[in-house]
């Protein structure tokens, strides 16, 4: 009964993340097609390089974005709020400067759609998906 415990950690950790890499990938791909001037990803092979941004931001929401909230947690507080999406903008910037030429979003109101874009489809995927099927079992 043990082993089967221990395995369903590892079991809902691979569903989150695949849902919110399918997630990612799919609005990133969809916003590059309606803001094709502002949104760049490669066209040489756009699947892969939507799913490998997807994968970095997943990365780095995991990872970097805990450590800048709590860092930024009086300015935050301060703004009321305000502060948060440009956290991931800035977590939107790191993932240009790592794809290179590979992915690329010109202007900073684009980049503010597109973390807020992104900061709604987790939040929708979260509460809509991920917990009610945890909820279950």
């Amino acid at each position: 009964m043990m082993k089967i415990n221990k395995y369903q950690k590892y079991i809902k950790a691979f569903i989150d993340w695949a849902i919110n890499l399918l997630a990612y990938g799919m609005i990133l791909l969809f916003l590059s097609l309606v803001f094709k001037k502002t949104i760049y990803i490669d066209p040489t092979n756009t699947w892969f390089w939507g799913i490998f941004v997807a994968f970095i931001i997943y990365v780095l929401n995991k990872t970097i974005k805990p450590l800048l909230v709590w860092l930024t947690l009086p300015i935050t507080g301060l703004t009321a709020g305000l502060f948060y999406p440009f956290i991931n903008v800035f977590i939107l910037k790191l993932v240009e400067l790592i794809t290179f030429e590979h992915f690329a979003i010109h202007g900073l109101w684009m980049s503010f759609i597109v973390a807020v874009c992104i900061s709604c489809i987790n939040f929708g995927v979260s509460e809509l998906i991920i917990k009610p099927l945890f909820r279950k079992g």
